[in-house]
């Protein structure tokens, strides 16, 4: 197997293991803001949950053109 698989693979299993341990507070998170509509720390705890979003979409499409890429090396 080529270095490029091992990476996408690993890429994709590490990624997914760090959002899945971060889903949690990210729900805690969202709980305290619709609780809690006016506090201040809402917003900040608003814009932690837009970063995690845009991270995951981030690590989606990222993931997505490695696996293309590793098919268009290897089947290319």
């Amino acid at each position: 197997m080529d270095i490029l698989l091992w990476i996408t693979i690993g890429f994709i299993i590490i990624g997914f293991v760090v959002l899945t341990s971060m889903k949690k507070g990210m729900e805690s998170k969202l709980a305290f803001i619709t609780a809690n509509m006016e506090d201040e720390e809402s917003s900040k705890k608003a814009k932690s949950i837009i970063w995690w979003i845009m991270s995951t979409t981030a690590w989606g499409i990222v993931s997505m053109i490695l696996i293309i890429w590793w098919f268009h090396n290897h089947f290319g």
